[in-house]
């Protein structure tokens, strides 16, 4: 072989990596493809009586679903399920309030559900269906004391709404501080020690396909805006969210803020974990902000 033409060849060491770097990009591609991806899907209505079929209208025209409990009393809840669910999530949820006298709005967050959207953007669109169903509420129930109850996607959909209305009580659920963390501590469960540099390539694809910089998904920055009574839930062997993040977060909303450390629980459904202790909990948080039943 001449000689000219071996200097300019290309090692085998270096075709690897160049195709090892290639088959890493599409697949931090597709992770990134299935974290955004919508869960469509209507959910069957509920055999329960005084339960109502719902659609908001929102800015953006696509439409929220969702099912309303008429109440007993002045006091509506709005319920906002967690990330790949929908508003059966807090089904349950509903109808324990629900007996309890307050009226109780469950919808489904844009992308999940029967509710359209493009793409998950991990509550920032998704606190525009906030807004629109929190507004909704209000022109229903005009002199009621309004609550929101978020689970994980949910909490975070409310704390980064701007121009809501001012609920008078709020529960937030297992909810992440920041993107980054929330991606990180995914990856980590699965992948340990790769989980910081392949978080990094996976929030690169926030500004490309979603038009969002992680610094929008930052609720913990956030939780100065909520001047109103709020309970901070979330289990103690969560590996989503960790113990210490959510004890960040709490330690962010002031010593007026509740905690409640859910023993034993991880990143799941703390009503379905422990049914008894959430309704008595939240029982208790309610009662002085909402009115309903007492301790």
């Amino acid at each position: 072989m001449d000689l000219s033409v071996r200097k300019f060849a290309v090692p085998l060491w270096m075709k690897a990596m160049a195709a090892g770097a290639v088959i890493g990009a599409v697949l931090v591609w597709q992770v990134g493809s299935e974290l955004m991806r919508a869960q469509q899907g209507a959910a069957p209505f509920p055999a329960a009586p005084g339960t109502t079929a719902v659609t908001i209208k929102t800015d953006t025209d696509m439409p929220v679903a969702g099912w309303f409990l008429e109440g007993r009393g002045k006091s509506a809840l709005l319920l906002l399920h967690g990330i790949r669910s929908d508003r059966r999530q807090m089904l349950a949820r509903a109808r324990f309030l629900n007996r309890q006298g307050h009226a109780v709005l469950l919808i489904d967050l844009p992308g999940h559900g029967a509710s359209p959207a493009p793409a998950i953007t991990f509550g920032l669109s998704e606190s525009e269906a906030v807004r629109s169903s929190l507004e909704w509420l209000r022109r229903r129930q005009p002199e009621a004391r309004l609550g929101v109850i978020g689970v994980s996607l949910g909490a975070a959909s409310l704390v980064l709404c701007r121009g809501c209305p001012r609920p008078d009580a709020v529960v937030l659920e297992s909810m992440y501080p920041t993107i980054e963390e929330a991606v990180e501590n995914r990856l980590r469960m699965r992948l340990g020690a790769l989980a910081a540099p392949l978080s990094r390539l996976l929030l690169w694809q926030l500004p490309l396909r979603l038009a969002i910089e992680p610094a929008q998904l930052r609720p913990i920055d956030r939780l100065g805006a909520l001047d109103m009574p709020v309970l901070v839930a979330s289990g103690t062997e969560d590996l989503h969210t960790t113990l210490a993040e959510t004890r960040r977060i709490h330690a962010a909303l002031g010593a007026s803020a509740q905690l409640w450390e859910v023993g034993g629980a991880a990143h799941q459904d703390l009503y379905d974990y422990a049914p008894a202790a959430y309704e008595l909990r939240l029982t208790n948080f309610l009662a002085g902000k909402l009115g309903g039943p007492g301790p």
